[in-house]
């Protein structure tokens, strides 16, 4: 009698584990001819996705093939996502392009320095490398609408594989604020310095944190330099003042 009922609880017991997974084996591929249908459907709907194809297994959708900018790669994945009933995607789309990490870096840097003009693009400071076709951007700047078009900006980019985000957003901060205003206006209201105020990409940076100031960007001499330093001394409320500053060889005047 003891040895039937103990038969009896294992295949009871045995009977409950199996329970979720014949479920599981009859429900995950249950709707991946609806979502190939679909997937398949929203690579049709544009030109620049017909590099691309698709498979789905246990409502995971693979993507492969390749694009010639990383955003739409990004923004295929995320529509892809949404579909109904995916459950996960594995985005391994390549990024076409043949040029170099060099060039890359300096078209990436070219367009970063104007980011944002007219948006208090002084008050940021961007770093910047690329390795093996990805971008790693960092530095510090104001507000994360910058950080967002800083992003933007290498993710456009025809050629660039990935975008590394190191970038730091400085704490919002009232006192912060006056005093980059009033920095901006002793370094660029000076007479020497007044004509740097002229290029639209402002080449000294003014970098404000919690009332530290530090000064990135390229002079013309060691006197800009140091006169850019001393007109950031001389404001009230600045707590110390770093120099990044660097001055520009001959061949940079050019």
């Amino acid at each position: 009698m003891r040895n039937k009922r103990r038969m009896f609880v294992g295949l009871f017991v045995a009977a409950v584990l199996a329970i979720p997974a014949l479920a599981q084996t009859a429900g995950s591929g249950r709707y991946d001819q609806q979502i190939q249908d679909d997937v398949t459907k929203l690579l049709g709907s544009k030109d620049k996705w017909k590099g691309v194809t698709a498979s789905t297994e246990d409502a995971i959708v693979t993507l492969n093939g390749s694009l010639k900018i990383l955003i739409d790669k990004i923004d295929l994945g995320k529509k892809v996502d949404k579909i109904k009933n995916v459950n996960g995607v594995r985005n391994h789309i390549e990024i076409s392009g043949s040029a170099s990490d060099v060039e890359l870096k300096e078209k990436l840097a070219d367009k970063l320095r104007y980011d944002r003009v007219g948006y208090g693009i002084l008050f940021n400071n961007l770093t910047l490398d690329v390795q093996n076709g990805v971008a790693t951007i960092g530095g510090q700047v104001r507000d994360y609408p910058s950080r967002d078009s800083a992003i933007a900006v290498a993710t456009t980019m025809p050629g660039v594989k990935d975008v590394v985000d190191n970038i730091e957003v400085l704490p919002t901060s009232g006192m912060d604020d006056d005093l980059r205003i009033r920095v901006a206006r002793a370094i660029y209201g000076n007479n020497v310095l007044s004509r740097y105020a002229l290029d639209p990409q402002k080449p000294i940076r003014i970098v404000v944190d919690n009332g530290h100031v530090s000064l990135y960007g390229v002079v013309d001499s060691a006197m800009d330099k140091q006169i850019a330093v001393t007109q950031a001394k001389s404001v009230p409320n600045v707590f110390s003042v770093e120099d990044h500053l660097m001055v520009a060889t001959s061949s940079d005047k050019k």
